[in-house]
C-alpha cells in the first residue's frame, strides 16, 4: 500500500509540525509521510524544521496580493490568495492537509477545490467544540475561568469548514482548569497535550479517508 501524503500549513514556530515530523519518522503516524510544508509567514521557524527533516517548503505571501490587488476589497484579495493557495496544495497531490498553527481563515476559494479533489483538511484548535472559536482561545478560556464561568477547557482536532473552528470534531481532549495556575503555565500544559493530539487526530483522519 502506498504511503499517505500529508501536506502541512503553518504560520509560526512549528512545534506541532515537529510533533508530526517526529511521529512520521518513528511510524507513530502509520503508513504516511509529510510531503510538503507551506507557510504564510517568511520567518516562520517551522520552515527550518521542515528543511532540517528533508521536507520541501513553500512561502505564500498575502502581502503580495494586497499590493497587486490594492484597489479591491479585502475579501476579494483573500479569495484570490486562497484560490492560488489551493492550487499550490493540490499540485503536491496530498491525501490530507493539516493546519498546524496556520493563522489564516481559509475562504471557500480554498475549501471548494479541495472538497472537489476529495482532500480533507483538519485543524487543531485549543478549545472544546463550540467554545472560544477563533484567536486567543486559551486566554479567553483562562479569563472565563477567573470569572467562574467555566471549569475546563480542551483541545480538539476538527475538519475545516467555512465557519471558523466549527467543523466536525475528530478528537476532543478535556483539560481541567486549576486554581492559582498562571496563563503561561496553562498555555504550556495545553501545548504539550497538543503535540500528542495532533498526531492522534492525523492518524484518525487518515484512517477515515481510506
Amino acid at each position: 500500500m502506498a504511503s499517505k501524503r500529508i501536506l502541512v500549513l503553518i504560520s509560526g514556530n512549528g512545534t506541532n509540525l515537529q510533533a508530526l515530523i517526529d511521529a512520521a519518522a518513528s511510524s507513530r503516524i502509520s503508513n504516511a509521510k509529510i510531503i510538503h510544508v507551506i507557510s504564510n509567514r517568511k520567518d516562520a521557524y517551522g520552515l527550518q524544521r521542515a528543511e532540517k527533516a528533508g521536507i520541501s517548503t513553500s512561502y505564500h505571501n498575502l502581502l503580495k496580493y494586497k499590493k497587486q490587488y490594492g484597489d479591491q476589497s479585502v475579501e476579494n484579495i483573500r479569495a484570490v490568495y486562497d484560490r492560488d493557495l489551493a492550487q499550490m496544495v493540490l499540485k503536491n497531490t496530498p491525501d490530507l492537509v493539516v493546519c498546524a498553527g496556520f493563522m489564516h481563515i481559509l475562504a471557500d476559494t480554498f475549501l471548494q477545490p479541495l472538497q472537489e479533489a476529495r482532500v480533507p483538511i483538519i485543524n487543531l484548535h485549543p478549545a472544546l467544540p463550540g467554545q472560544f472559536s477563533g484567536v486567543d482561545a486559551i486566554g479567553r478560556a483562562y479569563q472565563a475561568f477567573q470569572r467562574q464561568e467555566v471549569t475546563k477547557t480542551g483541545i480538539m482536532i476538527h475538519y475545516v469548514i467555512s465557519e471558523i473552528d466549527m467543523g466536525q470534531p475528530i478528537l476532543v481532549k478535556e483539560i481541567e482548569l486549576k486554581l492559582g495556575e498562571s496563563l503561561e503555565a496553562l498555555e504550556q500544559r495545553i501545548h504539550v497535550l497538543e503535540w500528542q493530539a495532533i498526531v492522534d487526530g492525523t492518524n484518525m483522519a487518515l484512517a477515515r479517508s481510506q
